[in-house]
């Protein structure tokens, strides 16, 4: 910056120095004084130039506050190292979100009791052939495409992408490390590291290798569990979810 205002140009005749215009009041005060001091044409250049870099820095620092200050009655908070966002913030209720509606609670938790209803009928189909398809990860399902349908994890991509791709690395880690906690371990990790590479983040997914590799029923599908019951049931949810959005935006009270 000082080197910006050091390019205003100035003169020397004798015992005066001209100095640009556009110089400060207090810049242009002391070269008046200069005369007076028996200094040589390079050390009044020194002095003028050290002179306009504390305006310069002096004006620059002014220049920063306002703007901050601008930022801050906008509502822009600038990141800094300096400012940590107090422990307890994440304990609190989001801000800006308004209370929702007696609608936007109602058709979610009815949406998820006809899933529930849905998957808990096709049981009583599949129990002779000693299936099921109601898991405790299509629970966790529901709460995501019902409750919180505009997230990532709630995109049709990321919930059958995660729930095919975790579900066969169960049964890969099953045939490999066998029953037990090396398996479940090396199982989820694997399951983490699918959905960040195919950018399918899908927490309910992430339970489906502990599930298979712990359900002694589930492991006579070997490979077929990638679609089943998982992925099939997903079908089902993200169905009802399209009804849910559907009478969350239009059927309000």
């Amino acid at each position: 910056m000082s080197t910006q205002f050091r390019a205003s140009y100035y003169q020397h005749n004798g015992s005066s120095i001209t100095t640009a215009p556009s110089l400060h009041s207090c810049s242009s005060f002391i070269i008046s004084k200069l005369p007076d001091h028996p200094l040589s044409g390079n050390k009044r250049s020194l002095l003028l130039g050290t002179s306009l870099s504390f305006n310069s820095n002096k004006e620059t620092t002014s220049v920063i506050r306002r703007r901050k200050r601008k930022n801050f009655e906008h509502g822009i908070v600038a990141s800094s190292s300096n400012v940590a966002t107090p422990i307890w913030e994440s304990w609190k209720p989001q801000k800006g979100s308004s209370n929702p509606s007696l609608s936007d609670i109602l058709w979610p938790s009815a949406g998820a009791f006809a899933a529930m209803a849905i998957l808990g009928k096709m049981d009583q189909i599949l129990a002779p052939k000693g299936f099921s398809i109601t898991i405790a990860p299509l629970g966790a399902v529901c709460a995501v495409l019902f409750a919180t349908p505009s997230t990532p994890a709630a995109r049709k991509y990321n919930v059958f992408m995660s729930q095919i791709g975790c579900a066969a690395i169960g049964v890969l880690a099953f045939s490999i490390f066998g029953p037990g906690w090396l398996a479940r371990s090396a199982g989820l990790a694997a399951s983490i590291a699918f959905m960040i590479y195919a950018r399918a983040p899908h927490p309910p997914a992430a339970s489906l290798p502990i599930l298979f590799i712990d359900g002694v029923k589930l492991h006579s599908l070997n490979f077929w569990y990638a679609l089943f019951p998982g992925a099939a049931g997903c079908i089902i949810l993200c169905l009802i979810q399209e009804i849910v959005c559907y009478l969350k935006d239009n059927v309000k009270f």
